[in-house]
């Protein structure tokens, strides 16, 4: 049996192509989803800042605008240990999270 596409079918196949390519392309790109790195001068401050805190260690990954502070430093420790450091907008440190979930406070 052959399929056979009128003017209506093709029409519709071809909107439901440009719906599909127009929701992978967001996907794809991640529109609003993506984690943004930390650039420039506030790279700087953002990783000696952290490794202070830490006390050594390779950052391994930077964000702006993380949901618990401004910034937000991803260490890993020399032991594999992974540590997240959150600072403010002034690179004050405000909280650490360890790969294990245990969560530090270092507002008073």
């Amino acid at each position: 049996m052959a399929f056979r596409m009128n003017k209506r079918t093709g029409s519709l196949i071809g909107a439901a192509a440009l719906v599909a390519a127009s929701g992978g392309i967001a996907v794809a790109t991640g529109v609003g989803d993506a984690d943004e790195p930390i650039t420039g001068a506030a790279l700087e401050q953002a990783v000696e800042a952290a490794l202070a805190e830490t006390g050594g260690g390779e950052v391994t990954e930077t964000e702006v605008g993380d949901e618990e502070s401004l910034y937000e430093v991803e260490v890993t420790l020399d032991d594999g240990t992974e540590v997240d450091v959150q600072l403010d907008e002034n690179f004050d440190v405000v909280g650490t999270e360890t790969e294990d979930g245990a969560e530090e406070d270092d507002e008073s």
